[in-house]
């Protein structure tokens, strides 16, 4: 029993809120709420799993939400400019991914801790953002070639949908089904060993935060596409909710390690409580609120579970030889 407390408290306290909010938030229950809710979280577990797959090698990715926005821009950018929308998604993703690279040389190469690089990189994005909107959103009537990654529809589900569990399914498996992703997960656990025991630790740091930055890239270009506008920040409001949804995700499934399935589940409980709190009438800042004591608590929560401090595996930021 203990066992699958550890495992699954959270999972059963995540669909016990969910049931309180059917019951009591005013149309909460209604289709097209649910709907709403589901690709709302879309866009925050695919960064979200960006994130993680760069924890799972034991790096820090802040610069997600950033490398977002810019792609974003990129992506808006091109479409504007009326070229092919096939190009802006290319471009987007492009640049995403290159970020992600720049990451991982600074992290392998350079040996910078990747709190420092990221935040580099971060800033980086934003003012390269700026820099080509000049702060002004790219708003307009976009193609539909484009908008339809978004609000079109496959197979009579959303295209959203189809986005998340395709993302969630390719990285559940390289990480789980594949030698890469064994390599990964030892590279996280403990990287001296893992290098020792043959594992290119370097290597796996690099494809973890490049897929981390690709993810962002893939994320930048459904939002754009979702709303018909790119902002410099757009992506910001994004970045602690992300963090909140690997920290959440830790403490169920395998408690303390940063793992796909915690880590969309979560994501799909801090969006019903986001929507739940704001159909029941609560303020805008009773979400931010709550949004700090649920990280608190994870990382609290993940203590206990694991009985040793949370991510001491994890991350490392002393400088590497």
């Amino acid at each position: 029993m203990p066992g699958f407390i550890e495992r699954y408290g959270t999972v059963a306290a995540g669909l016990l809120l969910i049931a309180v909010f059917v019951v009591f938030a005013p149309n909460f229950a209604t289709p097209a709420n649910i709907v709403n809710v589901l690709k709302d979280t879309s866009f925050l577990a695919i960064l979200a799993i960006g994130f993680t797959l760069a924890l799972v090698v034991g790096e820090l990715d802040l610069s997600v939400a950033d490398i977002a926005s810019l792609a974003a821009v990129v992506a808006g950018w091109l479409v504007q400019m009326k070229l092919d929308p096939l190009l802006a998604v290319l471009a987007a993703i492009g640049i995403a991914t290159v970020a992600g690279a720049i990451n991982a040389v600074g992290v392998t190469v350079l040996h910078v801790p990747s709190l420092i690089v990221t935040l580099g990189t971060a800033a980086i994005a934003r003012g390269f953002a700026f820099m080509i909107t000049q702060g002004v959103a790219f708003v307009g009537r976009w193609p539909t070639g484009f908008t339809g990654l978004s609000r079109g529809m496959s197979f009579g589900v959303p295209n959203l949908l189809l986005w998340l569990a395709g993302v969630t399914l390719l990285a559940w498996f390289l990480v789980k089904h594949t030698r890469a992703g064994a390599h990964m997960t030892a590279t996280g656990e403990a990287e001296e060993a893992a290098r020792l025991s043959g594992i290119a630790t370097a290597r796996m740091k690099r494809l973890g935060l490049l897929l981390s930055g690709t993810l962002a890239g893939i994320t930048a270009v459904l939002l754009a596409a979702n709303l018909s506008s790119a902002a410099p920040n757009m992506a910001g409001d994004y970045f602690l909710y992300a963090i909140a949804a690997v920290l959440l995700g830790m403490t169920m499934f395998e408690p303390g390690q940063p793992n796909i399935p915690g880590t969309v589940f979560a994501a799909l409980v801090l969006k019903v409580l986001g929507n739940g709190l704001v159909l029941l009438g609560a303020a805008y800042y009773v979400q931010d609120i709550v949004l700090g004591l649920i990280m608190i608590g994870s990382v609290a929560a993940s203590t206990v579970l694991t009985r040793r401090p949370a991510f001491a595996n994890k991350l490392n930021f002393r400088m590497r030889a």
